[in-house]
């Protein structure tokens, strides 16, 4: 396998560089300023052995080794832990474990000596060598430039002169795409989900700093202040104890769910870190929790209306309780959690069916409205929740029967809706993806790519030539094998001669 370096002054394009190498091909990328959720602890950090890090004896001779955790800021909270070199470290030696079970990858660093100190580099280097026995790695550094050059296979330059070229060891004006498809060689990581994984997962979103805890806090005193101002409400009070009671629980979960941005984030880098478990299984997991803190939220207010007022207690309204508030956080977690927005727009969208409910449901206003457009109330799951509640709340085109199945199938509009718009926007994706990869394929098959795949790679490019279909004759590539072969043996007898001369 290869080690390739790619060098360059300041601004003239190397993290560009590797992010459109990410982008064409998934590999495993470590970016330079790379985020992990600071309150983690690095021993709790799941099939990871922290003893290997270098620094790791001091926390041990301090007893600290359970304790310390990552470190660094989030939400504009600063948490005491590793430095940032140490981090850089830590990153660095998850790779170099996780990769170690599996072959032909293609791991890119970006930066992997920043914020390091001297004395941890020859760490670093002992790890690299370990790493290109088995991998492809691709890496940007402006530090301890000589060192990698000298360790390196291939050399790229980048210039901010012209970025359309590139220049890969010797030589000179190698057109950029073609050498991004060239370096794109290797396999993506494959993720597994055992215990530990799942054992990390509810450790960190039960600690502290996950959330859950202040959402049990929140609740227990707003239920609480609900229980005593609201207790031995009259029949006839309903609607305004369930308005009550309702708000109380939005309140109660809504904080919870605004962070889901902030976390998407976080985790989708600790996962390309292979800190954990894939994107898509921390998703699902994420998904499962937020939906049980809303049924236990739900369960808890109407277990308190049941308390203060004797005319709610059917299993009718329970249910059409949960999928009310349903409806009203349901866009925080789609949007939150299966989108790339950020934590602003997340809150304007996912306030939308809350905001939108107001307005629309009627239930503020029964009655009242402009024809035709007060029609909309029948989207909105609220409505029907009036429409079950005792007593003549004065809703206009209350059904007469299957009030509780309306209500579900309006409170999943929202999901059903932002699933049609996202698989749309996929087949899209997908399509202009299929035909970029289409063009990509035809430029790889050319006589320019082959002798790039052999400056690179040497010999062993020749089976990846052959899997993707080269158009180039067999008789070209064993002539274009043959002299990567001549040069690697002259390489091999310049460095012997070196070494005996030392």
């Amino acid at each position: 396998m290869t080690l390739t370096v790619c060098v360059g002054s300041s601004g003239s394009g190397k993290t560009t560089f590797l992010n459109d190498v990410h982008k064409s091909h998934k590999c495993t990328y470590i970016r330079q300023y790379h985020n992990l959720r600071p309150y983690i602890a690095v021993s709790a950090i799941p099939n990871f052995d922290p003893s290997k890090l270098p620094y790791w004896d001091i926390y041990i001779n301090e007893k600290k080794e359970k304790s310390i955790i990552v470190g660094g800021t989030i939400a504009g909270q600063f948490m005491a832990g590793l430095s940032g070199g140490q981090r850089k470290l830590l990153l660095f030696e998850l790779i170099c474990q996780r990769t170690a079970a599996q072959d032909n990858l293609l791991i890119v660093l970006d930066e992997p000596f920043a914020g390091v100190t001297d004395d941890f580099v020859p760490f670093i280097v002992k790890r690299l060598n370990e790493m290109r026995k088995k991998h492809n790695i691709l890496l940007v550094t402006n530090d301890h430039v000589d060192t990698l050059k000298k360790m390196a296979d291939n050399t790229v330059t980048v210039s901010a002169i012209d970025r359309s070229r590139v220049k890969i060891n010797g030589k000179e004006g190698v057109d950029r795409e073609l050498a991004l498809l060239a370096m794109s060689i290797g396999d993506e990581y494959k993720h597994t989900t055992n215990n530990s994984d799942l054992q990390f997962f509810i450790s960190v979103e039960l600690s502290k700093n996950g959330g859950i805890p202040n959402v049990a806090v929140f609740a227990f005193f707003a239920y609480g202040l609900f229980l005593l101002m609201f207790w031995n409400s009259a029949p006839g009070n309903e609607a305004l104890v369930l308005i009550a009671a309702n708000m109380v629980s939005f309140f109660t979960a809504n904080p919870y769910f605004l962070q889901l941005t902030d976390w998407r984030i976080y985790m989708v880098e600790e996962a390309e870190a292979l800190l954990h478990s894939s994107k898509a299984m921390n998703k699902f997991l994420k998904t499962g929790l937020t939906l049980g803190i809303l049924f236990v939220v739900g369960c808890i207010q109407f277990t308190c209306q049941v308390a203060v007022i004797g005319t709610l207690t059917s299993v009718k309204l329970f249910f059409g309780i949960l999928f009310d508030l349903l409806s009203l956080l349901v866009s925080m977690i789609l949007f939150g959690l299966f989108t790339d927005l950020p934590d602003q727009a997340v809150q304007i969208l996912g306030a939308m069916p809350f905001l939108l409910m107001i307005f629309f449901s009627t239930t503020f206003s029964p009655g009242a409205g402009v024809n035709g457009l007060k029609e909309l109330r029948y989207l909105f799951s609220r409505f029907y929740l009036w429409c079950m509640l005792p007593g003549d709340m004065e809703m206009e085109g209350c059904p007469e029967s299957n009030t509780l199945l309306y209500l579900i199938l309006s409170s999943l509009v929202v999901p059903f809706l932002f699933g049609i718009t996202k698989l749309g926007m996929n087949l899209y994706k997908k399509f202009h993806r299929e035909k970029k990869q289409s063009s990509r394929l035809e430029s790889m098959k050319t006589i320019q790519f082959a002798e790039l795949q052999f400056e690179l790679f040497g010999e062993k490019a020749l089976k990846n030539l052959k899997h993707i279909g080269s158009t180039v004759s067999a008789h070209e590539l064993e002539k274009l094998a043959g002299r990567a072969r001549d040069l690697e043996q002259s390489l091999t007898e310049r460095e012997t001669t070196s070494d005996e001369k030392v």
